[in-house]
């Protein structure tokens, strides 16, 4: 397994996905505790952590939530998880976490399944800006 530090939450993503990519970019803007590192699905990190996790990506078509020694959260609840991270106005997205999950993740999957078409992809993995390097696991 790779080295993590104890107190980083690794979010997982698709690498390709234009909305992916802005919604860590967000992430990153409102990270204000320094608490997320990321990684995409697609590069060898990537795939360590989820073999690890034994997730079987050609399944899921997810964000994933990796909090080392702890748990791991999917879909939904880790982009509400991570959103509780936050704090202020974020916090209040946590009311949509007393809808059952899978009513939350049929939503999610929809736009999962639409985001090339409604977004684009691109053809290779963001390469993160030398201001952003740090946030991302090699």
């Amino acid at each position: 397994m790779i080295d993590i530090p104890n107190n980083k939450k690794i979010i997982l993503f698709d690498g390709i996905c234009n909305l992916c990519n802005d919604a860590v970019l967000k992430i990153i803007k409102y990270d204000k505790k320094q608490v997320f590192l990321f990684t995409a699905l697609q590069s060898e990190t990537g795939k360590k952590i989820t073999d690890y996790l034994k997730i079987d990506t050609s399944k899921i078509d997810s964000i994933i939530l990796y909090e080392p020694g702890i748990s791991y959260d999917l879909k939904s609840t880790a982009a509400l998880k991570v959103m509780k991270d936050f704090g202020g106005f974020w916090y209040f997205t946590q009311i949509t976490m007393f809808f059952p999950e899978a009513f939350r993740d049929h939503i999610y999957d929809y736009i999962a399944k639409n985001r090339y078409k409604w977004f684009g992809k691109k053809e290779s993995c963001m390469i993160p800006t030398d201001e952003l390097k740090a946030k991302f696991l090699n």
